[in-house]
């Protein structure tokens, strides 16, 4: 009889610590994320097997050892389960107060940090902010900022001295409009048509393949992705799963549920659940 796999499990959770947006802890026995971007930097490290991704096109592999994984905002990436065993992770959210996006370009260059310090004050910041079951208090809130500001410091120690030229597709600017159009827009969306008229006529076409030229995915993707985001900061703050899919631009709770569990892993249900103490 074949072994049956452990469920995949996620906890996370928005801790009352400047910097950082999401707590997110998850053990994967079999996901594959697809090609997203988000607006924080994601700060990963290991505690079990091992992951694949791809950040700005190049494939990347990394297991527990003492590497630290680095995701800047912005720049598409993906993941997936290597081994049978899958992986377990603790992933950090931290916003443009901890980390410049004019980094950005460094870490793309170099998004697997091999830093056993780093490491492991990434780990004691994770221990300082507790469980979604038992939140940082004052006390640990506290501990959580010093924590931070330490990270801080060594991720800048990591990046700064790289001195990268600045990240960004070449041809860029038809992309960046309208991606600024569809950030503008996340909930009620926007037609091509629309896109395209307010782009000055351009060819929706020629429109979609600029945009995926710059970031290395379709427009509809991006959109999609951006209101999956939207809907995992609302379920974090208390919203239900069906109001959660139509505040974030979703037909209902059902089509919520199929993009979600692409991109986190779980149901928004199970998501929301995750976050309660």
């Amino acid at each position: 009889m074949a072994a049956i796999r452990p469920r995949s499990t996620v906890s996370a959770w928005q801790p009352p610590v400047p910097g950082i947006a999401e707590v997110f802890h998850a053990r994967f026995t079999d996901h594959a994320y697809p090609a997203h971007m988000h607006d924080t930097w994601t700060l990963m490290i290991l505690d079990g097997g091992r992951v694949d991704f791809a950040l700005d096109r190049e494939r990347h592999g990394a297991g527990v050892r003492d590497s630290v994984i680095l995701l800047p905002p912005g720049v598409v990436h993906d993941g997936r389960t290597v081994t049978e065993a899958g992986f377990r992770k603790r992933n950090l959210y931290l916003d443009a107060s901890v980390l410049p996006e004019s980094l950005t370009g460094a870490a793309v260059d170099a998004p697997l940090l091999l830093d056993p310090v780093l490491r492991e004050r990434v780990h004691g910041l994770h221990r300082a902010l507790g469980t979604r079951e038992l939140p940082a208090g004052a006390v640990e809130r506290l501990e959580a900022e010093s924590r931070l500001a330490f990270v801080r410091e060594r991720l800048h120690r990591w990046l700064a001295g790289r001195a990268p030229a600045a990240y960004g597709a070449p041809g860029a600017g038809l992309a960046v409009r309208l991606r600024e159009l569809i950030d503008a827009r996340v909930t009620e969306g926007i037609g091509l048509e629309e896109a395209s008229a307010e782009l000055g006529h351009v060819h929706p076409t020629h429109l979609i393949r600029s945009f995926r030229t710059a970031y290395g995915l379709p427009p509809h993707a991006y959109l999609t992705g951006r209101r999956v985001a939207l809907a995992r900061r609302l379920l974090l703050a208390g919203t239900g799963p069906a109001e959660a899919a139509t505040a974030a631009g979703f037909y209902d709770q059902a089509h919520l549920t199929r993009h979600f569990v692409r991109h986190v892993g779980i149901s928004p249900a199970r998501f929301a659940r995750s976050g309660r103490v």
